[in-house]
């Protein structure tokens, strides 16, 4: 089976690129950030921990995570954001792995979209990593306006990451998102068709 790790740092352009194998060539796509954010959903066990170690201040009103608050948090203290990791990571593995094994045999090839996939060393579990990569200046500007973010909180995410030029010595795949869309995605499709 084909399991493409699509990687990159934030507001690269992953989505983008998934969203595309997904509409071009029906790839399944296994979205780790969705899997993360269902674990700490409300109801989840995770959430009693989080709160516990952060305090109610990251519980909303209506007992869900205050994932923006939360995030003030761990991305200006590393040690705290490394902790959160640890206990998000292991759930996300075991659904990906999971939605792995029910494409076995219903599929040659899957997408699991990992933003940490060499960070959370989850290179294990593909076949390919494909890393999707942009200017800094470029990375950066999405990342403000996307998440509405001043400078200095969306340096601060950008930092959270191993650096794009990391991530691109480790790919078998670059995909440079600096132009249009019709280019990244010729890219994709060379990408994809070469392999």
């Amino acid at each position: 089976m084909r399991i493409i790790g699509l990687t990159g740092g934030i507001a690269t352009g992953k989505t983008t690129v998934s969203d595309y194998l997904a509409e071009r060539y029906g790839l399944p796509v296994l979205d780790a950030d969705q899997l993360a954010r269902s674990a700490v959903e409300l109801g989840s066990p995770l959430l009693p921990a989080i709160a516990q170690r952060f305090g109610a201040d990251v519980i909303g009103a209506d007992g869900s995570l205050d994932r923006p608050r939360l995030g003030e948090i761990v991305f200006q203290q590393p040690a705290e954001r490394q902790w959160l990791e640890a206990q998000i990571h292991p759930i996300v593995r075991a659904h990906l792995l999971a939605g792995i094994a029910a494409h076995q045999g219903r599929s040659n090839s899957i997408v699991l979209a990992i933003p940490l996939l060499l960070e959370a060393q989850m290179t294990d579990l593909v076949t390919e990593i494909w890393v999707v990569s942009c200017e800094p200046a470029q990375q950066l500007h999405r990342l403000m306006a996307r998440n509405h973010l001043t400078v200095d909180q969306a340096q601060a995410r950008i930092n959270s990451q191993w650096p794009l030029a990391q991530k691109m010595a480790r790919a078998d795949v670059v995909l440079h998102n600096k132009g249009t869309l019709p280019e990244l995605f010729q890219q994709v499709d060379h990408a994809w068709e070469s392999c």
